[in-house]
């Protein structure tokens, strides 16, 4: 864990010993235990580095016009829905990425999107896009 630095290896290792013990009836009757254990510590130290996605700024010259109806619209889904549709459409975001961000699976937030835009259809009273 060494190579995310002393901080984040720390914590990697930490989360892999305490993995380790909360899972050793499993995690013992594995081939190669320690293996294991430092892949979760891996992964654990990956999460730890990767960008939060911090959201780019738009100049306030290049600021969209948009439909006056959408912020209400908006304001009527439920706060999934409205993250998931805000930050696939609005900021380019993939579902995957979305998904990591909500911290909920791919097939969720497909979900979410799918009845975000009837909602935001229907109140907009637009057709979807054929």
């Amino acid at each position: 864990m060494a190579a995310f630095g002393p901080e984040v290896g720390a914590d990697a290792a930490a989360e892999a010993l305490a993995y380790g013990w909360e899972h050793w009836d499993r995690i013992s009757s594995m081939d190669n235990p320690t293996g294991h254990l430092f892949r979760v510590g891996q992964n654990v130290g990956k999460r730890a580095r990767r960008p939060q996605g911090y959201l780019p700024r738009p100049e306030p010259t290049e600021l969209p016009a948009f439909e006056p109806g959408l912020a209400p619209a908006l304001e009527s889904l439920t706060e999934p829905q409205r993250i998931a549709a805000t930050m696939v459409h609005a900021f380019g975001w993939s579902q995957t990425e979305t998904a990591e961000l909500l911290a909920v699976s791919h097939s969720t937030v497909r979900t979410h999107l799918a009845r975000a835009m009837k909602k935001l259809q229907a109140a907009l009273e637009v057709e979807p896009h054929a």
